[in-house]
């Protein structure tokens, strides 16, 4: 087993493991987390009701993968900076332009961007299609934005185990059990906590 590879500075709080199976270094995001690097290693997570972007620039080799929710309030948007919610209801936004940022900082080039889309299942049937907001956020957001979109797996019932090689864009994907209760906790969880403390870090630079 090698020594693990250097971080970016900011994301010394990523878990990183040497996996036997897969003969590689691996950084495990968590909801509401990202992670990008220049490093030959996988970044994973698994993804319920919420949707990751796993987001590349092969030609300059460096990629991140985010991990985000929107909430299930909707508040109008003369009302964002009057609530605890305000920025959580722009939450996506924040997701997406902290990791294209963060690739863009190290040298990777927005047009040389791909994208591919996972998650956003039904895996909560007692609660609001939160996965299909999630969806509609997503693929409105990349269509804005202008970006390529290379693939999506998005939508039905199961949850997902993401594996994403940043340097080449490739991506491997397991369907879990549909009912994992583990999943389901940690997304009530972190939904929750979604819609009651609003996103600290500032402004975002818009690209």
């Amino acid at each position: 087993m090698q020594k693990p590879p250097t971080s970016f500075k900011g994301y010394e709080h990523i878990k990183r493991y040497w996996d036997h199976h897969y003969d590689s270094y691996v950084a495990k995001i968590l909801p509401g987390e990202y992670y990008v690097t220049r490093q030959d290693e996988i970044i994973t997570t698994v993804v319920g009701s919420c949707v990751s972007a796993c987001i590349c620039d092969s030609q300059n080799g460096i990629g991140g993968m985010n991990h985000f929710m929107l909430p299930t309030r909707t508040i109008p948007p003369d009302k964002w900076d009057k609530t605890a919610v305000s920025a959580a209801t722009r939450y996506g936004n924040y997701a997406m332009e902290h990791v294209i940022n963060e690739i863009l900082k190290y040298g990777g080039r927005r047009e040389n961007l791909q994208l591919k889309l996972f998650g956003g299942g039904r895996i909560m049937q007692y609660m609001a299609n939160i996965g299909q907001q999630n969806i509609d956020f997503i693929r409105n957001y990349v269509r804005t934005e202008g970006l390529k979109l290379m693939a999506e797996d998005l939508g039905d019932i199961y949850p997902r185990k993401i594996l994403f090689y940043p340097l080449t864009g490739r991506v491997r994907v397991k369907k879990l059990r549909a009912m994992e209760q583990g999943i389901i906790e940690r997304e009530n969880a972190y939904l929750r906590n979604l819609e009651t403390h609003p996103i600290d870090g500032g402004e975002v630079d818009l690209f």
